[in-house]
């Protein structure tokens, strides 16, 4: 499947793929720390750059900086 035809996908489907919790992926895009884009009131994401955000090494940094 081409980039450009890939799926957006929502957060519960995102949560399912990272095996994480709604809520962090939630806390993630408050933060600004995880790709996301907004359309309209929702939340999707393109799980091939939440991919290559979690290759890149910056999904390791989250709460790195704790205070």
């Amino acid at each position: 499947m081409a980039a450009e035809h890939e799926k957006w996908s929502s957060i519960e489907e995102l949560a399912a793929h990272l095996k994480v919790h709604k809520d962090t992926i939630r806390l993630w895009i408050k933060k600004n720390e995880i790709p996301a884009h907004k359309i309209g009131k929702l939340w999707r994401f393109k799980i091939s750059e939440i991919d290559d955000w979690v290759r890149s090494g910056k999904s390791a940094k989250i709460g790195s900086n704790a205070d």
